[in-house]
């Protein structure tokens, strides 16, 4: 039996909350009314089940095709709970096979979809939750399933073009570090003995080189740990508050990342918006959801910034363009869309704008990157062998003599 968080008000006015297990927010409404006390919201409380911390995860593709399957089948006709019996079945992912056989025992047990949606928060964010909940509410589920499974389908092709454009640089980087590194660590060592039983004096560059290949012997796997060790706490804090305010506007400042992740932040932001309002999300509701999901902190803050400036009684275009995160094409096209009444078609030209310009900063980013890290490891590599050589030549040059 689901367990429900509530808030209410007693007969004598006092504020009261709690949780109680019932079988649907019917019956919580019910018992609440036998204790005297008025109902001010009823929600069900979350869990956190099914997947574990190391269970498998829902690919944003599976989620997407689920959605697109379970709208086709709610169109055609198809009882809910046989649609999610069906879909738990043929689903490849055996996370998402787990996540919807519990779904479906929520649903039979008298919770909305929604509300079963709501306690797999691993799977299923707010932005999916609220617009099942729109769809139920306004009799169209089959219609918002085809809007999100669009916006999913669309967010996830643009996070598959910039990583697959990004694979063949990391590549090559890699395998420049690896290159530089195996020469430092097992050629230099022999160059190195050869160049003491001469007993000459070294040229600087292979005094440089030298030293830097035994301070690699000794450092390079001390070097690798605290690497990992520093990515991997660097990683968790960015996931905090405190680490997303530190660093988030740190990114958006870098020359030539910056620009792209700005890109792709307003991007997903007017995606998320146009796709929530379309689908009759209150616009208050839909810019909490939006600026959550937004993916950098300076932007979530000045959406939640311009969230309460709304509330106020304010635009949404004014808020947004005193924050100065948001260029001006942006701010004007939806000041247009507010003034004509189709802001969530203006949101989704900027969308589409802005895919375009990610697709473009990515190809432009990876060409540009390409023959710099080409240049750059021939000039080592360059640098490594001319520093061994030259003793050689030295040598050569006195014998000569």
């Amino acid at each position: 039996m689901p367990l429900f968080v509530w808030k209410g008000r007693t007969a004598t006015g006092a504020a009261a909350s709690g949780e109680i297990a019932a079988s649907s927010q019917a019956d919580v409404v019910a018992a609440l009314r036998q204790k005297k006390i008025i109902p001010t919201s009823i929600k069900i409380k979350e869990e956190k089940k099914g997947l574990g911390f190391f269970g498998l995860r829902v690919s944003r593709r599976a989620l997407a095709v689920f959605t697109r399957q379970f709208a086709t089948m709610l169109n055609a006709g198809l009882p809910l709970l046989s649609c999610l019996e069906i879909l738990a079945k043929q689903t490849e992912s055996q996370a998402l096979r787990r996540v919807l056989g519990e779904v479906r025992t929520d649903v039979e047990g008298g919770l909305s979809l929604a509300d079963a949606l709501r306690r797999q928060p691993k799977v299923f964010d707010n932005l999916y939750v609220n617009m099942v909940e729109s769809g139920e509410t306004g009799g169209a589920l089959d219609v918002i399933l085809v809007r999100l499974a669009n916006y999913l389908e669309k967010s996830a092709a643009l996070v598959r073009k910039i990583r697959g454009a990004m694979i063949y640089p990391i590549i090559i980087l890699s395998v420049a570090i690896l290159a530089i590194a195996i020469l430092l660590i097992f050629v230099i060592p022999i160059f190195a003995r050869m160049f003491e039983g001469v007993g000459a004096e070294l040229p600087a560059m292979t005094k440089l080189v030298v030293g830097m290949s035994n301070l690699l012997k000794v450092w390079a796997l001390p070097l690798l740990i605290i690497f990992i060790a520093v990515f991997t706490i660097t990683r968790r804090w960015h996931k905090t508050e405190s680490g997303a305010k530190a660093i988030d506007p740190i990114l958006l400042k870098l020359p030539v990342f910056g620009p792209l992740i700005r890109k792709q932040s307003i991007a997903r932001l007017s995606r998320t918006l146009s796709t929530l309002l379309s689908s009759g999300v209150p616009i208050i509701d839909a810019l909490e959801i939006t600026a959550k999901s937004s993916g950098n902190w300076v932007i979530e803050d000045a959406i939640l910034k311009a969230r309460s400036s709304i509330k106020g009684g304010e635009n949404i275009a004014d808020p947004l363009t005193k924050t100065s995160v948001f260029p001006p094409m942006v701010t004007q096209m939806i000041a247009i869309g507010e003034a004509s009444g189709g802001l969530d078609e203006m949101l989704s030209k900027v969308a589409d704008f802005y895919d375009a310009e990610v697709d473009q900063a990515v190809e432009n980013l990876t060409s540009a990157l390409e023959p710099v890290i080409m240049v750059v490891l021939g000039g080592v590599v360059g640098f490594i062998v001319v520093s061994m050589y030259l003793p050689i030549f030295q040598l050569a040059g006195t014998i000569t003599e």
